[in-house]
């Protein structure tokens, strides 16, 4: 076998793991808030998307149409953290149920987050809303040693400040 093919199937053999191991660790952030409204309520508040900067602690600015396929282009700030901007294309919009974005830091399977709001109507009347992020990609373990804790307290101070608009206006 000669040096070349040597060298070939080496570098075939990293890039391999290196984005098998992207593509398949992933670490979890799951959040979850009971709110004494209607699902649509609840809907109605998450995608006005344009009143974020006088309410919501963690997504700063929210801008684009929450329609599937649609590039976002976010700027969240976990509490004691920095800002950080990013294009995530929208996966799933139904409404009164579920959205869900796709993002990415740098290029796919570096670290890529797959963010989620889902929308449950409890039968008495309120509404389970569960926000978390399932994140992918080399960097996913350092970014969970830096960066987890801050992100987790960035959600639930979310949730709690929609849990507090929403009631405060139904």
């Amino acid at each position: 076998m000669s040096l070349f093919t040597k060298s070939a199937i080496v570098a075939a053999t990293v890039f391999g793991l290196s984005y098998s191991i992207g593509q398949y660790k992933s670490q979890s952030i799951y959040t979850e808030v009971t709110i004494d409204a209607s699902t649509e309520a609840v809907w109605a508040e998450l995608t006005n998307t344009n009143e974020y900067a006088t309410w919501n602690p963690f997504i700063k600015t929210f801008k684009g149409e929450i329609v599937v396929g649609n590039q976002l282009d976010v700027t969240i700030q976990p509490p004691d953290g920095s800002a950080m901007r990013f294009y995530p294309i929208v996966l799933e919009a139904s409404q009164n149920e579920e959205l869900r974005w796709l993002g990415h830091l740098g290029f796919k399977g570096v670290l890529d987050g797959e963010h989620y709001f889902k929308l449950e109507q409890q039968d008495d009347g309120t509404t389970l809303f569960r926000q978390g992020e399932t994140f992918t990609g080399m960097l996913s373990d350092l970014f969970f040693v830096y960066a987890g804790e801050n992100t987790t307290k960035g959600f639930e101070a979310m949730n709690a400040a929609l849990k507090q608009r929403v009631e405060a206006n139904t």
